[in-house]
C-alpha cells in the first residue's frame, strides 16, 4: 500500500482484499497529514485521524503484545481491511518518539531485530487518553467495514478493473509511446470527470 516506486495515488501491491492498495499521498488526509492537504473524504468531510493520532494507535498496539515495526505495519494494514498500512517512513519515528517520552521501550532480538513494548508510563498515558484512543479505533474499525460494504465494494472492484486494463493495455506494448500517450488520457480524462462530481 505504502508506494515504493508505484505509480502516485495508487499500486498494485497485492492487498488481502482484491490487491489494489493506495500510497501515503492519497491516505495522507486520514492520518492529518501537514502542509494543508484536504482532509478525508469519510465523516462528513472531516479527517478520519488527526495529525498526532498515530503515536496512540501504535502505543494501543504495544499494550496488545510487544511488537516488531512490520508488525504494527501488518496489523494495521488488516485492521483497515487491507486498504492502507502505514509506510516504515512513519512507524518508526513514531517508535521512536514512544521510546523518547519513555513511553515504550526496545529490546534487540537475536538476530538485531528489535521488537517495541509498552512501559508503565506508557499504559499510564494511554488511560489518561482512553476516550481519543477508543474514537481512534473506533474510527478504524468503521473504515475497515464501510470501505468493504455496499456501494464501495462496486467502486473497489471498479478501480481494480481500470487498473488491470490499464497496466495489462500498456504493458503489451510499453514501447509504443503512441498509444501510452492515449491510455495517459483516458485516465486523466476519467480523473478529471470524478474529480468534478
Amino acid at each position: 500500500m505504502h508506494g515504493h516506486g508505484g505509480w502516485q495515488g495508487w499500486s498494485c501491491r497485492g492487498s488481502g482484499r482484491g490487491g489494489w492498495g493506495f500510497d501515503p499521498e492519497f491516505m495522507a488526509a486520514f492520518w492529518g497529514a501537514p502542509g494543508g492537504r484536504r482532509s478525508g473524504p469519510l465523516r462528513g468531510g472531516k479527517r478520519v485521524f488527526e495529525q498526532g493520532d498515530l503515536k496512540y494507535v501504535v502505543l494501543r498496539l504495544l499494550d496488545e503484545k510487544p511488537r516488531h515495526g512490520y508488525e504494527i505495519i501488518k496489523e494495521l494494514e488488516e485492521r483497515f481491511g487491507g486498504a492502507y498500512a502505514p509506510s516504515p517512513g512513519t512507524v518508526y519515528p513514531t517508535l521512536a518518539l514512544l521510546e523518547d517520552l519513555g513511553y515504550a521501550r526496545a529490546r534487540t532480538e537475536e538476530g538485531g531485530r528489535k521488537v517495541f513494548e509498552i512501559t508503565d508510563e506508557g499504559r499510564a498515558y494511554l488511560a489518561e487518553n482512553r476516550s481519543t484512543v477508543e474514537d481512534i479505533f473506533e474510527r478504524i474499525a468503521s473504515f475497515g467495514t464501510s470501505f468493504f460494504a455496499g456501494p464501495m465494494m462496486d467502486v473497489n472492484h471498479a478501480f481494480a478493473d481500470l487498473g488491470r486494463a490499464a497496466y495489462g493495455a500498456a504493458t503489451r506494448t510499453p514501447r509504443d509511446a503512441e498509444r501510452l500517450a492515449r491510455i495517459v488520457d483516458v485516465l486523466r480524462k476519467a480523473a478529471t470527470d470524478i474529480a468534478a462530481m
